[in-house]
């Protein structure tokens, strides 16, 4: 039975390049501090015997963990992935997340919380512990939770704050998701719509008001009335029903109705099925998030592209950037989203 080959480690290189551990980790970790020679002398060491870096041993030449640890919400991402129903705005955070980590030698590393837990703060007083990570990314609704922001802020951790404005420390990065609201009924009313319905996302999300005020300024600018045409959803397929329900139910219903995620969307699409509604002919629709299933939808549903992946990306470069800073940003990072029209807007009937 061939043996398994011996992994080649950061003592290996000690020894070869006849240097201490110390200072291969401090080449690994590209410390300034080393001398030009004594840095080529261990890399050549690195280079022969095709030393892959560890965070053991990157941890070694400092106080640094090289973990970025993302925090998510619990119950939605489970509900989601219990459901089957994809979750790619997780997808998106990963790839923004995890690559940019790798480019810098870190890992991304994701727990689930549940925002409204009571042992939240015990949750992450453990998990912190455990990881010891040189930062952390706050998703919603987690970003805009006094609690959770203040007991980072305590802990003396770099972290980014995605989707809120809430006053308090952390680097605060947006999707400018009242901007992407506005061009999406900016389109509608552009093909002639005056009755545009809006599903909105709950309260606790931060962005769900500022995609109704963005919705609402643009109806103003354009002079229509918008009193009667706003539902309330919490994204989930069930809610966008609901929502969609009560809208069509209106004495004069919408001609275009915008959700704000594509579970509501897609909850509207088959409501409007079930009335012999043909969309885009009788009824325009706009989502948010452009997931696979609103693109492969029939027809294919005009949706905000939310960059999630480059919000997370720059949150993972501002959060190494600024280790041991704990910048409080006085102007959020914001990165626009927009608007991709296919098959499912249309001047009104």
């Amino acid at each position: 039975m061939a043996r398994r080959r011996q992994a080649v480690t950061i003592k290996h290189v000690a020894a070869d390049a006849g240097v201490s551990l110390q200072t291969v980790s401090r080449v690994v970790n590209k410390d300034s501090g080393v001398r030009p020679e004594m840095m080529a002398r261990v890399q050549a060491s690195i280079d022969k015997l095709g030393y892959v870096p560890s965070i053991a041993a990157q941890r070694m030449g400092g106080s640094r963990s090289y973990l970025i640890l993302a925090l998510n919400d619990r119950e939605r991402t489970i509900a989601d992935w219990r459901a089957r129903q994809g979750t790619d705005w997780f997808d998106q955070m990963m790839l923004g997340g995890m690559l940019t980590c790798a480019e810098h030698g870190y890992r991304l590393i994701v727990e689930l919380v549940d925002t409204h837990s009571d042992h939240i703060e015990r949750e992450l007083l453990a998990a912190i512990a455990a990881l010891q990570p040189d930062g952390v990314i706050l998703t919603p609704p987690h970003s805009g939770n006094p609690l959770i922001i203040n007991l980072l802020e305590a802990q003396g951790i770099s972290f980014a704050r995605i989707g809120s404005l809430t006053d308090g420390p952390g680097i605060r990065l947006i999707m400018d998701d009242t901007r992407a609201a506005a061009i999406a009924t900016e389109h509608l009313l552009e093909l002639g719509h005056r009755r545009i319905g809006f599903i909105a996302g709950p309260a606790e999300y931060e962005l769900s008001a500022w995609r109704v005020d963005g919705w609402r300024s643009a109806m103003q600018a354009a002079g229509v009335a918008d009193d009667d045409l706003l539902a309330v959803g919490d994204f989930s397929h069930a809610s966008g029903r609901t929502a969609a329900a009560q809208l069509l139910a209106l004495a004069e219903p919408p001609t275009a109705i915008i959700a704000s995620n594509d579970q509501m969307t897609l909850a509207t699409l088959e409501l409007a099925r079930e009335r012999n509604l043909v969309v885009p002919r009788d009824l325009s629709l706009i989502s948010f998030d452009d997931t696979p299933i609103i693109r492969l939808a029939h027809p294919p549903l005009s949706a905000i592209v939310q960059p999630i992946a480059e919000v997370t990306a720059q949150a993972v470069s501002l959060i190494i950037a600024d280790l041991g800073a704990r910048l409080t940003t006085t102007t959020p990072v914001t990165v626009p989203a927009v608007l991709t029209t296919r098959n499912s807007t249309s001047p009104p009937p």
